[in-house]
């Protein structure tokens, strides 16, 4: 397999309108760019102000983690352009989940590089269907993408010496995965923990009731074995499928300010983050049951 190659050039230009059906109303964070940077080892950010992609480099090619809205590709192109990689030598695209804002540019990615696209179960049939088979989106229409390999939770992927374990966990997306691996800094290994979403989203039904019925079978018991499985996990390096997840605007800040320290080595700020989206999911749980 080829290796990823530095290029010379930044590709510029404005960014494509979406062509989903209700996706007029998109935070504007998403969609505005900021420069790309290393975060540790063979680890990159290529995406937007909120709206995270992360690249790889390995020598036999690169992995891209979120492909974000169909708009964000070329941001996400012109991100990886800038670093000095090829966009075209990403090997293999894996998303956080099947929301139109983490995958609705797979199919753009794919046709421009040939990545072998790889999914966890719970969210292949969205994916392939273009979020038609969404519980909760089902109108939030994209590209659909064929899926090359369906991953299960606690599954490998390999690619030029870096492994990516995807961790299921699921509520947000039937099939949302937190990504982790290791990245080597100053000769010093780093746990890396990629959340995939621990959000209940406005209007997200947790448990039946008279009537109705929660948003879909075992909802509940999945977030949490998703907090649980999160809890789990060593983390060194925290980082999401939002920069708001871990704060990224103020770690950027702190660098410009000439922070001394790693900002991205968060350990703490990992656990107590997931502490409180855990209670913050336990108080609507408790909330919808009364």
């Amino acid at each position: 397999m080829a290796k990823l190659r530095r290029g010379a050039g930044l590709i510029l230009g404005a960014l494509m309108p979406f062509t989903a059906t209700l996706h007029a109303q998109t935070n504007p964070d998403w969609t505005t760019p900021i420069a790309p940077f290393r975060i540790a080892g063979n680890l990159y950010y290529v995406g937007g102000k909120d709206l995270a992609s992360y690249l790889i480099v390995t020598p036999q090619g690169g992995i891209l983690l979120n492909s974000s809205l169909e708009s964000s590709v070329p941001l996400i192109q012109a991100s990886v352009e800038q670093l000095g990689f090829k966009f075209k030598d990403i090997k293999i695209l894996l998303i956080s989940h099947s929301h139109f804002d983490h995958d609705a540019g797979s199919a753009e990615v794919i046709r421009q590089t040939g990545a072998k696209y790889m999914v966890m179960d719970g969210d292949v049939s969205v994916v392939e269907t273009g979020g038609a088979t969404d519980f909760a989106y089902a109108k939030d229409t994209y590209p659909p993408a064929k899926v090359d390999r369906i991953l299960h939770d606690n599954d490998t992927v390999t690619l030029g010496g870096t492994v990516l374990t995807a961790h299921k966990t699921a509520g947000h997306t039937r099939g949302c995965t937190t990504w982790t691996m290791v990245a080597k800094e100053a000769g010093q290994p780093l746990n890396v923990v990629i959340v995939g979403s621990w959000n209940v989203n406005s209007g997200w039904r947790l448990v039946d009731r008279p009537g109705t019925s929660a948003s879909y079978p075992g909802i509940a018991a999945d977030y949490r074995h998703s907090f649980a499985t999160l809890k789990g996990l060593q983390c060194d390096v925290f980082l999401g499928a939002h920069g708001a997840y871990f704060g990224m605007l103020g770690k950027l800040q702190r660098i410009k300010a000439g922070a001394t320290q790693n900002v991205w080595v968060d350990p703490q700020g990992y656990q107590a983050a997931v502490a409180e989206r855990e209670q913050a999911f336990e108080t609507e749980l408790k909330r919808q049951e009364n």
